[in-house]
């Protein structure tokens, strides 16, 4: 992270290790997924649970972003303002994904931790490109059966999920259509509309930056 200056760095540092920002490990009864929340007023916090590999490093340099975004908001801005929107939460956390990754394909020159790295980013890309935007399509056409009367019963929920997979992926794929609850993994989510569609927005502009 240093190429955003000392400052940031210094914070960074702090939080992660010595205020205790992050709620880091496995636990009994501990949700599953990670996230960054707080207010004006109180430092971030991160709940999320590392497994000492590189897809929990990239989950956690995320959620930084997010923190690190947050506390200069919160630093810089009057309460009013100090809010950000979706698009710009997703720009920040991305960024920080993609400052690790750079920093790792250019100082780790182990050809299996290489792959590694790319296996990662290709999920990160297979993850916010695809499946976050057919999300959204999912999200819309719910909306419109519900505005036309119409049942929202799991099995209808399933099998839509499970068409816009189809579509997306083509007929060169063998495709379970068990893979359509995959909406019921993103409940949080869906209740912003098109929280989900911010996430490719985020990695292209982060990306692009």
């Amino acid at each position: 992270m240093q190429p955003l200056g000392d400052e940031y760095t210094s914070v960074l540092r702090r939080g992660a290790l010595e205020e205790r920002w992050v709620d880091i490990y496995p636990n009994k009864g501990k949700r599953l997924g990670a996230f960054s929340f707080g207010g004006p007023g109180t430092h971030p916090f991160i709940m999320m649970s590392y497994n000492d590999d590189l897809f929990s490093l990239s989950t956690l340099a995320h959620e930084l972003g997010h923190s690190l975004h947050s506390h200069f908001s919160w630093k810089t801005q009057p309460l009013i303002h100090a809010r950000y929107t979706l698009f710009a939460a997703e720009v920040a956390s991305n960024f920080n994904q993609a400052m690790v990754r750079d920093y790792l394909l250019r100082t780790q020159t182990d050809r299996d931790f290489q792959i590694g790295l790319i296996e990662e980013a290709m999920s990160n890309f297979h993850r916010y490109f695809f499946i976050m935007p057919t999300l959204a399509r999912f999200e819309l056409e719910i909306h419109e059966r519900a505005e036309r009367g119409q049942a929202l019963t799991a099995d209808v929920l399933n099998n839509l999920m499970a068409d816009l997979f189809a579509e997306g992926y083509g007929a060169d794929l063998a495709m379970d259509r068990a893979t359509g609850i995959t909406w019921a993994q993103f409940s949080t989510h869906l209740y912003s509309n098109f929280y989900v569609y911010q996430y490719a927005t985020g990695i292209a502009g982060a990306c692009a930056g």
